[in-house]
């Protein structure tokens, strides 16, 4: 079968959230069928890398998001039914999907994520039929997001609420099918689209690749991993080091924090000059390393949607983690051993040194209770890949095509 594949992220190097899932999901489907990405990218660094995929896939075209541009229209747009996702993410690829239809029509297209599926609504997409995978509830996010924010960024937020609500029922019920990546999002989606066909498809964790080398350090050492220009992690590694780190070091005067990942923001930057325990690395060539020298993983998120891969891959190295309610709450079943919950900053420190006080052997045998093998992505990803199969099967693929209404 013919597929294209949209995203908003290049899935290459697969070193975050987004781009982990949609390398694995276009890897999958490259063995069977024949795949064809566009993609957007954001930046040169993401450029580099379009050539790694190409071996992969029968065709790799990506355009550049012009974000600055973009960013200008957004108070032009604030009237508008559209959502906010949308205009920043414009990149003008209808030329470029009409080149490509009329050279390699697809059988079905695939769109992952909310901000690319409206072009499987519009022509010239408009008349293939399209499956999504929504993954989690983006309106949702930012719902939470404009409750606890106030001023003009809070009517900001909520209005995206609003507007991608609205997207995301429409988009739902003209999908042949959409995938979401555990209960709380399929009960979330099924409140804005009843009776649509919302479908789960997990995530998976290549453990392998995250399998400690030898015994775990000894040092006090916390870690935190994420991309630090998404709201959610800055604020998160913001209220770590501000409002739990220092009840910490208050009874663990040794314990060190680092903060591993792309993108720090000023403010979380400004971090390590408040306390020079605090470390913040930027990006990296890969995480396994941190991990491996760390004694506990910490998840502080306030918002969180889906699942957080980064608590799956705490614990594939061998790490206990600190979680918050709503990271817990989208984190599989078999994850819960490794995991203490807690929400203030007295509960969140009170766990962290709770974990710092065991002897290595102890927190690897914590972090070793959650047994991750039946998480594999090849298991997590088989239900999409008949997915696929039953779409291309379906009349609504195999008649003459009819733009959708």
């Amino acid at each position: 079968m013919k597929l294209l594949f949209l995203t908003h992220r290049l899935p290459y190097a697969p070193n975050r959230g987004d781009r982990i899932r949609s390398y694995h999901l276009l890897r999958a489907l490259a063995a069977r069928h024949e795949v064809r990405l566009v993609s957007l990218v954001h930046d040169a660094e993401e450029q580099r890398h379009v050539s790694d995929l190409n071996g992969m896939l029968a065709g790799v075209e990506v355009r550049h998001v012009r974000r600055w541009r973009n960013l200008a229209r957004v108070p032009t747009k604030l009237p508008s039914p559209a959502p906010l996702t949308h205009v920043l993410l414009d990149a003008d690829l209808k030329p470029l999907l009409q080149t490509h239809v009329s050279r390699h029509r697809p059988d079905l297209v695939v769109a992952y994520c909310s901000g690319m599926a409206s072009l499987a609504l519009e022509p010239p997409l408009s008349d293939i039929p399209f499956v999504l995978d929504m993954v989690d509830v983006d309106s949702e996010k930012w719902r939470t997001l404009g409750a606890c924010t106030r001023g003009p960024r809070g009517w900001v937020y909520r209005r995206e609420a609003e507007r991608l609500a609205r997207f995301e029922t429409d988009a739902t019920r003209k999908a042949f099918a959409t995938t979401i990546v555990n209960e709380r999002e399929r009960q979330s989606l099924s409140d804005l689209a009843p009776g649509a066909d919302i479908r789960i498809v997990a995530n998976g964790i290549d453990t392998a690749a995250f399998r400690p080398p030898g015994p775990q350090a000894g040092e006090p050492r916390v870690v935190f991993t994420g991309v630090f220009n998404y709201q959610p992690n800055e604020e998160a590694a913001v209220w770590l080091a501000e409002r739990v780190w220092p009840l910490v070091r208050r009874s663990q005067p040794q314990a060190r924090l680092t903060l591993v990942g792309a993108n720090p923001t000023a403010r979380v930057q400004r971090l390590t000059r408040v306390d020079a325990s605090i470390e913040v690395t930027g990006t990296v060539p890969q995480v396994q390393p941190y991990l491996w020298q760390a004694a506990v993983a910490a998840a502080p998120l306030a918002t969180a949607r889906g699942v957080q891969n980064k608590v799956l891959e705490a614990i594939a190295a061998g790490l206990p983690a600190v979680v918050t309610p709503v990271v817990y709450a989208g984190l599989p079943a078999v994850a819960a051993p490794a995991c203490i919950v807690a929400s203030d900053p007295t509960e969140f420190s009170a766990a962290i040194l709770q974990l710092l006080g065991l002897t290595a052997d102890e927190r690897r045998a914590r972090a070793e209770r959650a047994d991750l093998s039946s998480l594999s992505w090849p298991a997590q990803l088989a239900p999409f890949l008949e997915l696929i199969l039953e779409a291309g099967a379906s009349p609504a693929t195999t008649e003459t095509p009819r733009p959708r209404q």
